[in-house]
């Protein structure tokens, strides 16, 4: 079947200087006959003199053979170098193929720019998408070079080297092409698909080409990946300003020459955001970037607070709750700028291009205002249009809700650390069983502060009570349950019971909290070491709930751990706790401490602890020095928890400072006690209380004759003060009472308790023993 189009090139003396293969087999002419003719030799029919040979329109050609064939011909003018015509091509199509007109129309009429061009680049045919696409009338395009229809540069040279790849090879082509709207401000992108235009021989006779306007795709893929990477990108600390760096490391340089984040002043510290000013608005630089060497990062420097007037876009945007879109030549936006020195250049750096369009976005999460973001353009000459304004919305938003979590997270982790430093024992009571040393150091991590505590309790007798302890979890919760413990542990000691003892009765509590109030100790568990010492006898005697075992550090430099048998964390129940019990030499080191010491994801416990042994074998100046280096050699290098840690070098009362006697159960011993306990207050020079003491004596001991059971051991204890002690072997406790008018009795501890410090009992493996205290003369 003939082809049904042809082209044909004429030149100015209607001469025909081009033939197609289209235009052979219509005609049955081969180039090599007609090319050199005169065009209106082809025609079926004589022209006048005079007459143009060829106009648009259907004409009648000779076929080579003779008959006559009807063709419909479009004629368009070539421009020679200086503009003026040289020439014609023409087209021509059988006018009875019904598709021929629809076709030519569908053709100038598509959405896509299209064209059709020789295999030596010349335009052949182009439709009204390209020719706006390329900013030019369809006549001045026609017959020319490609290169000679634009400017030429390094992107038009490389078009055209495409152009010329497929003409010669013959395979299609698709590549993304940018070029600049007539305006000149806004870049495009395009899609373009180039494939060969050939004969029915196979031959390669041109080249058509499709470019689509892929400009909004090109965007939204932008916008999208700009959206995932600041999701990715922003928010990766609890801390705000680094989120605020995060966000304008994201603007600048892919969506702003500059970006800043300015936050309201409270949210850097202030507990409850106050009213925004009338006068103007007062805001703190965070973070800026420029995309340009040397600008503007000097304009505002970091930390300094800056007033912004109230018709400035800042605050406006934080007025309005909405961004603020300004252009060079409005009004605001120029006075701003220029109180700014816009574009802000630092001092002796050249100054680039003004600031021309600006965003000016709230940062607003949970509906409080926290400050404004700042996207301004310089150098890159697109405007900013409605479509960026949400994109830096987006991305406003997702860094005011990171800002917020900050904000947040720094504000409950100031309370906490407050909380807990007020439970925490500040100043460690006075006792000479011990000497102690202690650190605390609160977690950094996002989880939040961790309920560790500890505790040195002073008790009868010159014991003392160690303790250290962590409730599970983090935050606000865990330190106020910390607080609830520490405080059951304080009052449980002041009725001196015996660590496993008071384990029990602390695991109960725990439980009875999670039943009754819900408590987060309940639901999260907590952990204890409750171990006491009397410097008397030298023993330790130690109990655990689900906490590591302390450390003991023996005079001759031995180290190991204390085996205690770790009974199940607080709050399980049903469960029983076991006491250890050892004497230690005087002067041996114990080691309390948290989790936080030894455990770390990327190392094993063992290996840990034994690192702790060896960091207490290392010889220190004093006690808070070892408590340096066995943080420095065990702490891990990112603790994901609180650590505490506590210890205690043990001290040991000779017999120089302590009396014991026996007493019969003989009421008339009690005058023999008396004199016993006078006898040795003159040996230890304390004769000023020598009367209250026997007093005291007297009391306890009878008490001791008529209401308790043998045997009766009287013992004094010179310490920081004077602690007589009467011991019996029934369990039953006195009670203090106030006796009536008439009563015979009843007055005994009612004296005690008027003329001593402190007075008490506690139990004991055989018995009782009733205490009381007296403050030692001064010097």
């Amino acid at each position: 079947m003939e082809d049904a189009s042809a082209a044909v090139v004429v030149d100015a003396r209607g001469i025909v200087t081009g033939w197609s293969e289209g235009a052979r087999r219509l005609t049955g002419y081969p180039a090599e006959e007609a090319v050199g003719r005169a065009a209106r030799e082809l025609l079926a029919e004589d022209v006048p003199s005079g007459a143009p040979s060829l106009s648009s329109g259907t004409v009648v050609l000779r076929h080579r053979d003779g008959h006559p064939v009807p063709l419909r011909l479009t004629v368009r003018p070539l421009l020679g170098a200086r503009g003026a015509p040289d020439g014609h091509v023409i087209t021509a199509e059988r006018p009875g193929a019904a598709e021929g007109p629809v076709a030519g129309q569908a053709f100038r009429q598509a959405s896509l720019a299209m064209s059709v061009l020789d295999t030596e680049q010349r335009y052949l045919g182009i439709n009204e998408a390209a020719c706006r696409m390329m900013g030019r009338p369809e006549a001045s395009l026609l017959g020319r070079a490609f290169l000679d229809t634009i400017e030429e540069t390094e992107a038009s040279r490389t078009f055209d080297r495409h152009l010329r790849r497929v003409a010669e090879t013959g395979e299609p082509l698709h590549l993304e092409s940018f070029t600049r709207d007539p305006s000149g401000t806004r870049l495009h992108a395009w899609n373009i698909e180039m494939w060969p235009v050939r004969a029915a021989s196979g031959e390669v006779i041109g080249t058509a080409l499709a470019a689509f306007d892929s400009n909004e795709q090109r965007r939204a893929r932008e916008r999208l990946a700009l959206l995932s990477e600041g999701a990715a990108r922003i928010g990766t600390t609890l801390d705000v300003v680094r989120t605020a760096e995060e966000l304008v490391e994201l603007m600048a340089p892919g969506f702003a020459d500059f970006a800043a984040v300015d936050l309201l002043d409270w949210v850097l510290g202030a507990d409850e955001p106050p009213a925004l000013p009338v006068g103007g608005t007062l805001l703190r630089r965070v973070a800026h970037r420029s995309a340009t060497e040397g600008t503007p990062e000097t304009a505002v420097h970091l930390g300094r607070p800056d007033v912004h007037p109230p018709s400035s876009p800042p605050a406006r945007a934080l007025r309005e709750g909405r961004t603020v879109l300004g252009s060079a030549g409005e009004p605001d936006f120029d006075r701003w700028t220029a109180e700014r020195g816009a574009p802000w250049p630092v001092d002796g750096a050249p100054a680039p291009v003004g600031a021309h369009s600006l965003l000016a976005v709230p940062l607003r999460a949970r509906g409080t205002t926290l400050g404004v973001a700042l996207a301004v353009r310089t150098t890159r000459p697109d405007a900013y249009a409605p479509d960026d304004t949400l994109l830096a919305e987006e991305l406003a938003s997702r860094a005011a809700a990171c800002v917020d979590n900050a904000r947040r997270f720094a504000r409950e982790r100031t309370t906490a650390l407050t909380l807990q430093h007020s439970l925490l024992p500040r100043g460690l009571p006075g006792q000479a069983a011990v000497e102690v040393a202690h650190r605390y150091l609160p977690s950094g991590s996002a989880a939040g502060i961790g309920g560790d505590w500890f505790d040195v309790i002073p008790l009868a007798g010159s014991r003392v009570a160690l303790v250290v302890g962590d409730v599970v979890g983090h935050g606000i919760p865990s330190t106020a349950a910390m607080g609830r413990l520490c405080t059951a542990v304080r009052t449980l000691a002041d009725v001196d019971l015996p660590p496993d003892e008071l384990l029990t009765h602390l695991d109960d509590l725990v439980t009875h909290l999670a039943v009754d109030d819900r408590d987060d100790v309940g639901e999260l568990g907590a952990t204890c070491v409750y171990a006491v010492y009397d410097p008397v006898s030298r023993r330790l005697s130690a109990a655990s709930a689900g906490h590591p075992a302390p450390a003991l550090l023996l005079p001759d430099g031995r180290c190991r751990l204390i085996p205690v048998n770790a009974g199940p964390p607080l709050g399980v129940g049903g469960l029983p706790f076991e006491a250890t019990e050892l004497q230690l030499p005087e002067g041996s080191v114990v080691a309390l401490y948290t989790d936080g010491l030894i455990e770390d994801p990327d190392r094993d416990v063992d290996h840990a602890i034994d690192e702790l042994c060896r960091a207490l074998t290392v010889p220190a100046g004093s006690l808070d020095s070892l408590c340096d280096n066995v943080l420095k050699a065990v702490l891990p290098e990112e603790p994901g928890d609180d650590v505490a840690l506590l210890l205690t070098r043990t001290r040991a009362l000779g017999a120089e400072r302590v009396a014991t006697r026996d007493v019969p159960s003989d009421p008339a011993e009690v005058p023999a006690a008396r004199q016993w306990a006078a006898e040795r207050l003159a040996a230890w020079g304390l004769d000023e209380v020598a009367f209250v003491t026997e007093l005291v004596v007297s009391e306890l001991v009878t008490n001791a004759i008529r209401y308790g059971m043998p045997p009766v051991q009287l013992r004094l204890i010179r310490d920081r003060t004077l602690i007589c002690e009467v011991s019996d072997a029934s369990s039953t406790s006195p009670h203090l009472r106030r006796a009536h008018a008439y009563d015979e009795g009843g007055r005994g501890l009612l004296l005690v308790a008027q003329l001593t410090q402190r007075w008490g009992s506690r139990q004991t493996g055989g018995g009782k023993t009733i205490w009381a205290e007296q403050p030692l003369p001064d010097g």
